[in-house]
């Protein structure tokens, strides 16, 4: 006879987002997590439970009987607990205390500062520890309580959510291409290239410049992607930049389309023992709100948007 498992409110909250998105691969970008893990949740439920939630179809995810009943179960909790924060709102103590922000350089200066600001005008009681480091820090041993950083792999350890999706492309000096043509053109790959140092090596633009590029073509090399940028701004070569960086400056021009092959997630992530920390939810919620109004800028479909 098979062991009934002990179900949670994640074990419903995760069968109703999976039906919402119709699949795992939707389901775990909501969470925050990694495909592999909600693929082996919910393999977990379903064997301690002795049940089949869904029915794997070509076009997604469909829930079965059982599966009908956890989501609108999930679904009632939800609103209850919807109306239970609604009644405590008034009672809420308001966020305060010294929050650790880890992020790299590249998304202090070009995004995150101004955002930063209307945080602690917002929440006068918080006080900002701003950690800049390109590589990422040990949330577990508490080297910091949230970080921001562009990745489309976020430890296993971690939660959080995504935010948005930088986008790159290839730019050159104006001066240089004063009629560029946007595509992936051959002759580009005659230039000279700047490219990003062995430290940002796994960056799926670093991995596209080394596989497409000439190693003798290569003229320079910088570890962090604000060089990166002053590089080709300054005429050393043509290079792979973010969107938001290098359509902001007048005298680069994209050589590229928007390129998949570069693009990397905007995760906002903590550890899982600080979700429920007032001070990590008020400051990850408010960036998540800040980040999305300037998503399409971020995303390099549009201007950056009045703060």
């Amino acid at each position: 006879m098979t062991k009934q498992q002990h179900l949670d409110w994640d074990d419903f909250r995760l069968v109703k987002i999976i039906a919402e998105a119709s699949g795992l691969a939707g389901a775990a970008e909501r969470l925050g997590v990694n495909h592999s893990t909600v693929f082996r949740r919910l393999g977990q439920m379903e064997e301690g439970l002795g049940v089949k939630l869904f029915e794997r179809h070509r076009t997604g995810y469909v829930l079965t009987p059982a599966g009908e009943e956890m989501a609108a179960l999930a679904e009632q909790m939800e609103e209850n607990v919807t109306s239970f924060t609604r009644k405590l709102a008034g009672q809420a103590v308001a966020p305060a205390g010294e929050l650790r922000v880890t992020t790299n350089d590249t998304l202090l200066v070009h995004l995150l500062t101004p955002i930063f600001s209307r945080f602690l005008t917002s929440c006068p009681e918080m006080r900002l520890d701003v950690v800049l480091a390109n590589q990422a820090l040990n949330l577990s041993k508490r080297d910091a309580d949230v970080a921001i950083r562009a990745t489309d792999s976020p430890p296993e350890t971690l939660v959080g959510r995504r935010a948005a999706t930088i986008a790159w492309a290839i730019y050159g000096r104006a001066v240089d291409f004063p009629d560029p043509i946007v595509q992936d053109s051959p002759a580009l790959y005659a230039r000279p290239w700047v490219a990003l140092g062995d430290n940002l090596s796994t960056l799926k633009a670093a991995r596209y410049v080394r596989e497409r590029v000439a190693p003798e073509l290569i003229s320079y090399r910088v570890n962090t992607v604000l060089g990166l940028a002053e590089a080709v701004e300054a005429g050393v070569g043509i290079g792979p930049l973010p969107c938001f960086i290098a359509d902001a400056k007048p005298n680069l021009v994209r050589l590229s389309d928007i390129n998949p092959d570069f693009s990397a997630g905007l995760w906002l992530l903590t550890h899982p023992d600080l979700r429920q920390s007032a001070r990590v939810r008020a400051f990850m919620d408010f960036m998540a709100t800040e980040i999305g109004k300037q998503k399409r800028w971020i995303e390099g479909s549009g201007k950056r948007a009045a703060s």
